[in-house]
C-alpha cells in the first residue's frame, strides 16, 4: 500500500471525477483563507460585499465557482483551548473542521442574500460538493474529515469537478521560501512547477491540527499528480481574486507540471 499515491487513496475512498458538460463554462474553485474572516480586520465587511460582487459577475457569465473556506482564528483558538486535555489529532480536527463550516455558512449566506445561485448546503464531503454543481453554479463549503485541510479540500474538490484550476488566496502575497514575516530576506516566486513547491512546503503528511503553511503539503501532491494549474495569491486584495477567477493575469505564484 505505501506505493499507492494520496490522490489515488482519496480517489478510493469516493472522490470521483466529474463528466463536464461540453456546454459548460469554466469551473474554478477557490480556497479562501479563514484568516481572510478575522474580526480584527478592519475592512472585512467591504471585502466580503466585493467577494460576493465578484462571484455573482462570474456566474452571469456561466462560470461555476467551488468556494472552500477555511477554519482562520476561530480554529485556532478552539484547538488550542481544547489541546491540554484532548490528545487525539483527530479529535482537534474535527474542532477546526467546525469552524471552517461556520466561517464557509457566512460565505454562502452572504452570497444567498445577494441572489446568487448558491448550493442550500453545506457539504460535509468532496462528492457532495461536486454533484451540487448539478444544481446551483455555485457551491460553498469547510472541511471535510480529520487529516484533510481546506486547501486540499480545494484542490481534490477542483480534481472531482474538472475545474480548470485551484486559487488559493491566502494572506501572503506569493509563495516564499520562507515565511516572508519572520524572515525579510525570503526569496518570492511568481512561478513554479508542482515538485518544486512540494520541495518549499514538505513532503505530503497531516502536520498537527491548527498548523499551516501557504499550500498544504498533501494538497501539493494531489494537484502534482493530477496536473492541476494552482495560482496561489493574496485573497485580502479582491482584485487578484477577480483576475485570478477571469484566467487574466495576476499578482502571485502560478504552479504548473513542466510539459514533458
Amino acid at each position: 500500500m505505501s506505493g499507492i499515491s494520496t490522490l489515488s487513496r482519496a480517489l478510493g475512498e469516493g472522490i470521483e471525477r466529474a463528466l463536464i458538460p461540453a456546454w459548460a463554462m469554466a469551473t474554478i474553485v477557490l480556497a479562501l483563507g479563514g484568516s481572510l474572516l478575522r474580526p480584527e480586520i478592519a475592512d472585512r465587511h467591504s471585502w466580503l460585499e466585493e467577494l460576493v460582487g465578484i462571484v455573482r459577475d462570474r456566474v452571469a457569465a456561466d462560470d461555476r465557482i467551488g468556494i472552500v473556506v477555511g477554519g482562520g482564528a476561530p480554529a485556532r483558538e478552539g484547538i488550542e483551548l481544547a489541546r491540554p486535555i484532548v490528545d487525539s489529532e483527530a479529535r482537534l480536527d474535527r474542532i477546526g473542521i467546525a469552524a471552517t463550516r461556520l466561517n464557509a455558512t457566512i460565505v454562502r449566506e452572504a452570497l444567498a442574500d445577494a441572489g446568487v445561485m448558491v448550493s442550500g448546503t453545506i457539504p460535509h464531503t468532496v462528492n457532495e460538493a461536486a454533484m451540487l454543481f448539478d444544481e446551483r453554479p455555485v457551491v460553498v463549503m469547510g472541511g471535510t474529515t480529520p487529516g484533510h485541510t481546506t486547501d486540499a479540500v480545494a484542490i481534490r474538490l477542483a480534481i472531482a469537478s474538472g475545474a480548470e484550476r485551484c486559487i488559493i488566496g491566502t494572506n501572503v502575497d506569493r509563495v516564499y521560501d520562507t515565511d516572508p514575516r519572520d524572515n525579510p530576506d525570503a526569496r518570492s516566486y511568481s512561478e513554479l512547477t508542482h515538485a518544486e513547491l512540494q520541495d518549499i512546503v514538505g513532503p505530503a503528511e497531516h502536520r498537527s491540527a491548527g498548523i499551516s503553511s501557504v499550500v498544504d503539503p498533501m494538497g501539493v501532491a494531489d494537484a502534482r499528480e493530477a496536473n492541476l494549474k494552482l495560482n496561489i495569491l493574496d485573497g485580502r486584495d479582491t482584485s487578484l481574486i477577480r483576475a485570478g477567477l477571469m484566467g487574466k493575469e495576476f499578482e502571485g505564484t502560478t504552479v504548473e507540471s513542466e510539459e514533458e
